[in-house]
């Protein structure tokens, strides 16, 4: 019997977790600072939207805030490697997989791999009236310096 295969690249299985690393996530680059790859698991048409999100070591995205009129925010359940979450105003907090961060509408934030850790987590949009996400500017690298040497 022949081998299967799936047309997936030994690359693309080596991070995220149980879930696979999926593809360069082009459509958002300019609000990372790094590269990341998304690996969607539902259609957001058809119920909540999550997707594996990996970040390579160094890889944040930008501050931003999930706006909703009503419901809204972001649940992020950590699957693989170790990151960073913070809240404006706020210390950052260690991630590792089985942490969960629930993050409510209308709170600036950021997340993303340590600098010398790949990093996923499945990102869930949470239902909500007139959702959007706000992209704010870049963490200031001396502020995750700081953070990488702790």
């Amino acid at each position: 019997m022949g081998e299967q295969t799936t047309g997936r690249s030994a690359l693309s299985e080596q991070h995220g977790g149980g879930f696979g690393q999926g593809e360069p996530n082009t459509a958002f680059a300019r609000y990372f600072t790094g590269n990341s790859y998304l690996k969607p698991l539902t259609g957001p048409k058809e119920t909540v939207f999550i997707a594996n999100v990996t970040f390579e070591p160094g890889c944040r995205n930008n501050w931003h805030i999930h706006r909703a009129k009503s419901g809204g925010g972001q649940i992020l359940i950590c699957v693989d490697g170790e990151g960073w979450y913070q809240e404006d105003g706020k210390p950052a907090q260690s991630l590792k997989p089985g942490d969960v961060v629930t993050i409510p509408a209308g709170v600036k934030h950021w997340h993303g791999a340590k600098a010398n850790c790949w990093f996923s987590h499945l990102a869930v949009e949470c239902p909500g009236e007139d959702t959007s996400n706000e992209w704010l500017e870049p963490v200031a690298d001396d502020i995750y310096n700081q953070l990488s040497r702790n």
